[in-house]
């Protein structure tokens, strides 16, 4: 399946100031696979190691860090000759060996020739750690995210659909019906799928959502041994109860994280770690609220008013235990959760395309805009809403405020462009 991350490596394998490339993201997005994958593409040969089922690498590494000392001796371990410019050099879970994080600044400063590149599901964790010696400007560094609605199409054989829908973003001019519905079902698909490769190699396979809905479980659990194993032993408890919390959060009329529904008087101090060790791991991601609308943003930012989002919208449903005829058949019983799984997509996307996320908060609770970026040098409020019942006040009272150059409106009606807002259809978030 194409990963967009393909083209990112191309430009950093031919940037002529390339340093160490480090691979972040969350587990099972897709990081191996997409490395293997364009390194057979791109290169004569690629040299795996992996940290997790080689110990012979640890021992290596806490010899001697330098190249010249290394090279050969990993030639020796993969069987492989390593030949400057023709061999990617790829260490995978490298978070479990800190003096081989440390020796990419001496590939970068001794032996720039070599391009390695380096993963890890839990690298954000082992940075922050205090021992942790960081080769701060002499890396790379780049996230991977799960696969998004646009990939999924590809993933489905959907290319014309992807150019029309880009075609009506461009021009803000409506989407055939046809066109429009279809995409909208595969966008009621994705809410369940979610874009976790495995996930949507097997949906594209089989269809068979009981089957995606037991790899989703498979992924979950995966991240609560993460918790309990990468994490200090007292904050075991409370970064399950955090990530556990996060789904009923998201399904309340007022999305901003409480702590007191973490459990009765819950307060930051007792929970501030856990959803900090949550953030770090790419499980989760955190948006502040804004104070003010003024640049740059993250200067008027309320570190005390925060939401958190799933990192993949399958998983979230999967958590959630939404039975898939739900999505599929807009069932009203899912009312309450919509507006915070929309949400939750929207999230999704708009870290994939690289955006700051934070959302405005009006004085005296008079209105809420849940999404505020910038893009092309402007900044853009965002309002979502999860059918296509788009009447917006709380974007009309930011309008008002701050007369923005334009806002952009989320829901399930097709393109267009009105009173200065610009329509985006819910499967077509990625354009942004």
């Amino acid at each position: 399946m194409y990963r967009k991350i393909f083209e990112y490596l191309k430009n950093w394998k031919e940037n002529p100031y390339r340093k160490p490339l480090i691979l972040q993201g969350a587990r099972q997005v897709g990081k191996t696979h997409s490395v293997l994958t364009f390194g057979k593409k791109e290169y004569d040969n690629v040299v795996y190691f992996n940290f997790e089922t080689d110990i012979r690498l640890k021992e290596t590494f806490e010899e001697n860090i330098t190249p010249d000392y290394l090279i050969p001796i990993l030639s020796r371990i993969s069987s492989q000759t390593i030949i400057k410019g023709k061999t990617l050099i790829f260490f995978d879970e490298i978070q479990l060996c800190e003096r081989a994080l440390t020796s990419l600044k001496y590939f970068y400063e001794q032996a720039p020739e070599y391009h390695i590149i380096v993963a890890g599901s839990l690298l954000g964790i082992a940075v922050n750690r205090e021992q942790f010696s960081f080769p701060v400007g002499k890396v790379d560094m780049k996230t991977l995210y799960p696969m998004d609605m646009e990939e999924f199409l590809m993933a489905m054989g959907e290319n014309e659909l992807i150019s029309a829908i880009k075609k009506s973003f461009e021009e803000n001019i409506p989407m055939p019906f046809v066109l429009h519905e279809a995409a909208m079902e595969y966008y009621r698909k994705y809410l369940i799928v979610g874009g976790m490769p495995e996930c949507v190699s097997k949906f594209k396979e089989t269809e068979n959502y009981q089957l995606i809905r037991h790899t989703q479980d498979m992924i979950l659990l995966s991240y609560l041994n993460d918790m309990s194993k990468y994490n200090v032993t007292n904050e075991i408890k409370k970064t399950r109860l955090v990530y556990d919390n996060i789904t009923v959060q998201l399904s309340k009329e007022n999305t901003r994280f409480q702590y007191k529904l973490i459990k009765t008087g819950g307060r930051a101090s007792e929970f501030e770690n856990a959803i900090e060790w949550l953030t770090l791991s790419g499980i989760t991601s955190k948006i502040y609220g804004l104070e003010d609308i003024q640049k740059p943003l993250e200067n008027y930012k309320n570190i005390d008013s925060f939401k958190i989002y799933i990192s993949d919208i399958g998983l979230l449903c999967a958590k959630k235990e939404i039975i898939p005829e739900d999505i599929l058949y807009l069932s009203k019983e899912l009312n309450d959760f919509k507006g915070g799984m929309t949400e939750n997509y929207v999230n999704i996307h708009l870290n994939i395309n690289g955006y700051t996320q934070y959302y405005w908060k009006a004085q005296r609770g008079t209105g809420e805009v849940d999404f505020i970026i910038m893009r092309e040098g402007k900044i853009i409020p965002v309002e979502v809403k999860s059918a296509d019942n788009t009447r917006a006040k709380s974007l009309e009272i930011y309008m008002k405020k701050y007369n923005p150059e334009y806002a952009v409106k989320i829901s399930s009606k097709n393109f267009g462009f009105e009173n200065n807002i610009k329509s985006i259809p819910l499967y077509a978030v990625f354009c942004i």
